[in-house]
């Protein structure tokens, strides 16, 4: 077997065996395979596309490419949920405390953000002293005794993901269904969680620009989990519009606490409205409930503090301090106005994820320095009514902030 029989096999439109996915993700992941092969399938995968044995075949391998996290000595069934990545999408800093609140123990691995899309690791990095370089002992215990833990991912899971992932991205192929079902589920496996609850970002601000594409990615990943022995469940939701009203890393999390702490003036009600959705997924995926138990189960735990009291407790116990969550003062600060009356008709969200990254909120590269504090807020959102000249967000910086920047910024909003 060889890389030129699989690529003359795919050319012809034929689909993979599982011994030739494998003697590709064993291969490439040992180095015995390189880039320049290893790329070509990838973009005979990309524009051919694969076969839902073929795409369980390779998250099956890569899975098998590093450790399996074994969370069999945490009691009870384990939660976890990913989202695909948005705008302002700051879900699971509200929601695992929530479900951890309900008793139901949250295991979630996050990563680090990368172009428009944050990360949730970033977003915890952003307080001081928190920790999220956890052993496999402190993760675990620290599930046991406070119901929740949120880590990195370890080194060895999933070697071929990180690798394939380090492609794809300067290969043009990350935009490939099945390679991103593969790569999401393959670590939502082996991070050992005995359910997982997948939201489906669709929108300018997401890979998914379709509904159709993303149900077909949603249909596909609760497919593999479902073969693979999970509980999975898929929501699809909106990311024409960015999520809440902060885009930064330390900003979301100073909105995620003010929505936990009930003050809906700093926030909005499409991030309340997007938690509460998915908590009550997750709560009744863990519990075996139905939405008509779940929902209010979710609601309770927001209105009577134990959602907030057990995020302060999840923080302090990865080292966090608690009164670093609030808005820093950045060096440079810029206002955005609106150039016409009217009502927001949308906000365009691809324009404010890259507007953010601009202000240093994201990342370029993997190696790119992040500015914790920088990011936008949105004063007008989606419904209001404005005048002309009326300010629409702030942008903040600790290094000068352009006019290119506020003016896309300006442009992300239609008034009509």
């Amino acid at each position: 077997m060889n890389m030129l029989q699989l690529f003359e096999k795919k050319k012809q439109g034929l689909a993979l065996s599982q011994a030739e996915i494998d003697y590709f993700v064993e291969g490439y992941t040992a180095g015995s395979i390189p880039d320049y092969q290893a790329s070509s399938l990838l973009m005979a995968i990309r524009l051919l596309g694969m076969t839902d044995d073929e795409t369980f075949y390779l998250t099956k391998a890569m899975i098998e490419s590093g450790d399996v996290i074994d969370l069999s000595s945490i009691e009870g069934f384990k939660i976890d949920k990913h989202s695909t990545g948005g705008v302002g999408d700051k879900v699971t800093l509200i929601v695992t405390p929530i479900i951890a609140s309900l008793g139901i123990p949250v295991a979630k691995f996050s990563g680090k953000g990368l172009g428009i899309t944050g990360g949730t690791i970033d977003k915890l990095e952003s307080i001081e002293g928190l920790k999220t370089e956890l052993s496999s002992q402190e993760f675990i215990d620290n599930v046991n005794q406070h119901k929740i833990a949120v880590a990195g991912q370890t080194g060895n899971l999933v070697p071929a993901d990180k690798k394939l992932y380090a492609l794809r991205d300067v290969t043009g192929t990350v935009d490939s269904i099945p390679l991103i079902a593969a790569s999401i589920m393959s670590k939502k496996i082996a991070s050992g969680a005995d359910g997982i609850v997948l939201d489906v970002k669709c929108g300018s601000g997401a890979f998914m620009k379709t509904e159709q594409d993303a149900q077909r990615l949603a249909d596909t990943m609760t497919a593999i989990g479902e073969k693979l022995g999970r509980k999975v469940v898929a929501h699809i939701s909106d990311m024409d519009n960015p999520l809440g009203k902060m885009i930064g890393n330390k900003l979301e999390v100073v909105e995620a606490y003010a929505l936990l702490n009930g003050r809906m003036e700093e926030t909005h009600e499409d991030l309340l409205d997007e938690c509460v959705v998915i908590a009550s997924f997750m709560y009744q995926v863990a519990a075996g409930v139905d939405e008509a138990e779940a929902t209010p189960a979710v609601k309770r735990v927001l209105a009577d503090g134990s959602a907030v009291a057990k995020f302060e407790e999840f923080i302090v116990a990865q080292g966090g301090v608690i009164a670093d969550i609030v808005q820093k003062d950045t060096a440079y600060k810029a206002a955005v106005t609106a150039s016409t009356a009217g009502t927001v008709e949308t906000i365009n969200a691809l324009l404010i994820g890259e507007a953010s990254v601009s202000l240093g909120a994201g990342r370029v590269t993997k190696e790119s320095a992040l500015d914790y504090d920088a990011g936008i807020q949105l004063i007008a959102k989606k419904g209001d009514p404005i005048a002309s000249g009326d300010t629409i967000a702030y942008l903040y910086s600790n290094h000068p902030i352009d006019e290119e920047t506020v003016n896309k910024v300006q442009k992300a909003y239609t008034i009509a």
